[in-house]
């Protein structure tokens, strides 16, 4: 499980959690400037993730190749395969 620096120790909100279709890695993420290189990745375990936003262990049935999305942490998460 990955996610951002910006995540993990500046506080940004989880706004985007991907579960890839081809590996299964999961990503825990804003989405909105946190990844713009391969060393804003942050390794962390799936109990951290919650501890930050609990609202993602619903998540926890996300099908590989799918997405979830919210537009701010108040919002409902939508789900929607990935379209490529």
């Amino acid at each position: 499980m990955f996610s951002s620096h910006k995540v993990i120790y500046e506080d940004w909100p989880i706004l985007l959690v991907t579960h890839d279709a081809e590996d299964g890695a999961w990503q825990f993420i804003n989405g909105r400037g946190d990844t713009e290189t391969t060393d804003d990745a942050v390794l962390i375990h799936v109990e951290h993730v919650v501890e930050l936003d609990p609202s993602v262990a619903t998540l926890v049935d996300l099908p590989r190749g799918w997405h979830a999305w919210r537009e701010s942490p108040e919002r409902e998460w939508t789900r929607e395969p990935d379209p490529d």
